[in-house]
């Protein structure tokens, strides 16, 4: 019979089987539930014994002043010439964010010496009530670089001792006496608002480098909204008093740190300013000087007034020698006049500069001349009194003469000395732009001079009140608060415990499962091989057991479901003929000789006739599981042809017809016993007499011996065992199955667990999906399962 599925696709359904895979992981569920458990209790101890982190904040606003990139020209900067640059918000953050600040703080707080209370899983920090304080009478690089432990014990009275890191060294002290260390000499004493106990107390000296470090790395620095200057300072400490103590005392650090830069810069700059007025006094008690001796030099009280002078004075002179030589000019017209003129004729009178002598003269001599002309013309020129006349007229002219002689030698005289004053006074003026250009650039040097001085004096006023007048950099909005804790977040803790302890079962069943090579179940079968699954044989109670009438447990009903479902394989064998039933594997061990005895002695018991034939030659397994009273079996009768069929089958004890045909002796050529014909003329005798022959062959991996009956057979079953058969030999039967070496194969999962199982009703049934089972109904499909299975089940239903 050719097999039913011979021209079925091979192609394996590779699709996820969402209830498969969760049941996968359920089957396992105690496990995981185990492990919750101990994340969550992990998680409570943890808890328990965590130290609480608080949030701690406060607020502060950066005034927009000069800081940072300031030097001691900031005094200058109204010139416009110097380009200063104004304080950036993000340099201020970076400053509250440095280690040197942080340092600051530490030391500030003396937070490098710390007490602890000794216990038995906790060491709280005390801080505030410490009953104890220790105190370094010289703060030395030493005490802020190095580390110490020491132990302190309370004793009685005023007295304590000291141990070292190791508890080593007790010595014994009073408090406040001096105690040598490799930090320097300390002091401990009492404090009076804490009382002491009989703990210890560690004392915990750290570097202030690690410190601040730890304390930068806890702190953020937040600007709140773009275009505001308001900063939150954030950290976390266990200690929310010390936490609040550090964030104000940053604040404060940070302020006198940038009033101290301001102040430093206020003093550069007052001692500058006061270096630069002792030049610029001196340099401008120099030009002064200078321009006095100048103005001295050049008879000079103001340059544009004297040149005024002097220009005036000089045209006046010059008026004055334009008016002498008029005056001379006159004179000299005069004197000619006199010399040319005859007794007739007068002399001009209307014409002389200046009133003196001359002109009375030539007035009377003019008189006389118009008297003697008159006189003429009644009379001779001899006449006595023309004679007079003339005489009188003569020596007026000879007095006029000598009048305007003097008149001009009085001019000449008075010329000579307006030539000298003009030309005194006109020297001045021409000297005046060269007395000007050395005179401006004098008064231009005293005006810078002057100016910068002035200038500096001013700002030497401006910095003595910056000095004296000074405001914090950052004004706190508010002051250092608590956030409440946030660290450990419990609920998140536990669901990252659940989450763990959820994960790490099912990462290592998933892991554990990829690492699996071997068969476990129907479905891995399934996915492998396309071939009608007939259904799942559980571990047997025994490692013998065969089935009887009395049997009931759950290999039994395996059995009992397992024929039912071959039925449907069996229902196109012809009537008349027994149904041969052949059981093979890969490898041995996998229980096939198990399931074909089983198979042969569940047949019996529904009153069949059934012959059980060992056929597997080589390694017969039939007598471990049925006892034979004869010693001769196929192998013999294959060999010797004196035998008869009749000799080599025996009947089961206990089982009305159960026959058995064992494989016999070993025989040294098995394949050639197999191909003779003599196995045919057997199976047509046998399937006359029987209702149902099976055949336990050979492991179709190791030898041919099953591929040389397998015409003879009208069904194969093939066992998988669970557990046992690794993925990579199904290759075996899905390769017979392709090339029809064994006609209508059907799969068997043998040795599986009933407990890891969906139960005997789930899977079986060929081509008809969910089956009740063999003997089973709807009523009784889901009964005696586990919750969960019972729940995939009627949700897959």
């Amino acid at each position: 019979m050719q097999n039913t599925h011979s021209n079925s696709t091979e192609t394996v359904d590779s699709s996820v089987n969402i209830t498969e895979q969760i049941f996968r992981f359920l089957k396992h569920w105690k496990w995981i539930v185990l492990s919750v458990l101990v994340s969550m209790l992990i998680a409570y101890f943890y808890l328990r014994y965590e130290v609480n982190q608080y949030g701690l904040a406060t607020t502060i606003l950066i005034k927009d002043d000069k800081k940072g990139g300031a030097s001691e020209i900031d005094a200058f900067g109204d010139l416009g010439v110097l380009g200063v640059k104004k304080s950036n918000l993000e340099n201020e953050i970076q400053i509250l964010k440095s280690r040197t600040l942080s340092q600051n703080v530490i030391k500030e707080l003396g937070f490098n010496i710390a007490y602890f209370a000794e216990g038995r899983i906790l060491t709280p920090e005390l801080y505030d009530d410490s009953p104890i304080t220790v105190v370094f009478e010289q703060k030395t690089d030493k005490l802020y670089e190095g580390s110490g432990t020491f132990y302190f014990n309370y004793l009685e009275g005023n007295n304590f001792e000291i141990l070292n890191a190791k508890k080593e060294n007790a010595r014994k002290y009073s408090f406040n006496e001096s105690i040598k260390t490799h930090l320097g000499e300390m002091r401990i004493l009492k404090n009076s608002n804490n009382s002491l106990n009989t703990n210890t107390i560690i004392i915990k000296i750290s570097p202030v480098v690690s410190l601040a470090s730890s304390y930068q790395n806890r702190m953020t620095v937040t600007q709140m909204g773009d275009r505001t200057s308001i900063i939150q300072l954030s950290t976390v400490n266990p200690l929310p008093k010390k936490g609040m103590d550090y964030l104000n005392t940053m604040v404060t650090k940070f302020n006198e740190d940038a009033l101290m830069d301001k102040n430093l810069i206020a003093k550069n700059t007052q001692d500058f300013i006061n270096e630069r007025l002792g030049i610029i006094t001196g340099e401008l008690d120099t030009v002064e000087r200078y321009a006095e001796r100048f103005k001295r030099e050049n008879r000079l009280t103001d340059l544009i007034s004297d040149a005024g002078l002097n220009l005036s004075t000089s045209s006046e002179y010059e008026k004055e020698l334009v008016e002498n030589g008029k005056n001379l000019s006159i004179i000299d017209f005069m004197l000619n006049s006199i010399k040319d003129s005859s007794v007739e004729q007068t002399i001009p009178s209307n014409i002389m500069p200046i009133d003196n002598t001359a002109s009375e003269q030539i007035n009377e001599h003019n008189l006389l001349v118009l008297e003697r002309n008159r006189f003429i013309k009644g009379a001779s020129v001899n006449h006595p009194t023309i004679i007079n006349l003339d005489q009188q007229i003569t020596s007026y002219k000879q007095n006029i003469r000598e009048s305007l002689k003097n008149l001009q030698n009085s001019l000449l005289i008075s010329k000579r000395q307006l030539q000298q004053q003009e030309s005194k006074y006109s020297g001045k003026v021409s000297q005046v732009p060269t007395l000007d250009r050395k005179f401006r650039s004098i008064d231009r040097q005293q005006n810078i001079k002057e100016a910068l001085y002035l200038y500096l004096r001013q700002k030497q006023e401006e910095t003595a009140i910056s000095l004296a007048v000074t405001s914090p950099k950052a004004k706190v909005i508010d002051t250092s608060y608590s956030l409440g804790v946030v660290s450990p977040n419990r609920k998140n803790i536990y669901l990252i415990a659940f989450v763990i302890g959820l994960l790490i079962p099912i990462l290592i069943i998933y892991i554990a499962q990829m690492l699996d090579t071997k068969i476990h179940s129907r479905t891995e079968l399934e996915k492998h091989l396309n071939l009608p699954f007939l259904g799942d044989i559980p571990l047997s109670e025994t490692s013998d057991e065969i089935m009887t009438s009395d049997s009931r447990s759950s290999t039994a009903e395996s059995f009992r479901i397992l024929l039912a479902n071959l039925d449907f394989m069996l229902a196109s064998t012809p009537e008349g003929k027994a149904k041969t039933i052949f059981v093979t594997s890969t490898i041995p061990k996998e229980g096939k000789t198990f399931v074909a005895v089983n198979i042969a002695s569940t047949l019996s018991l529904y009153g069949k006739k059934v012959l059980l034939i060992g056929m597997d030659l080589r390694h017969p397994k039939i007598t471990e599981y049925i006892k034979i009273k004869g010693n001769v079996g196929l192998s013999n009768y294959l060999s010797n042809d004196k035998l008869k069929v009749e000799d080599i089958i025996f009947k089961q004890e206990g089982h009305k017809d159960f026959w058995v045909m064992p494989s016999g002796v070993i025989p040294p050529n098995p394949a050639e016993l197999l191909n003779s014909k003599k196995i045919a003329e057997l199976f047509e005798k046998l399937k006359a007499e029987y209702d149902y022959i099976v055949v336990d062959t050979a492991p179709v991996s190791l030898v041919t011996d099953t591929l040389l009956v397998s015409k003879f057979a009208d069904v194969f079953i093939y066992v998988v065992r669970a557990n046992y058969l690794k993925k990579h030999s199904l290759l075996i039967p899905k390769s017979l199955n392709k090339d029809h070496k064994l006609p209508n194969m059907a799969m068997i999962l043998n040795g599986t667990d009933p407990a890891k199982t969906y139960g005997y009703g789930y899977g079986y049934g060929y081509g008809y999906g969910y089956g009740y089972g063999y003997g089973y109904g709807p009523d009784k499909e889901f009964e005696n399962l586990p919750w969960y299975k019972n729940i995939l089940n009627r949700k897959s239903k």
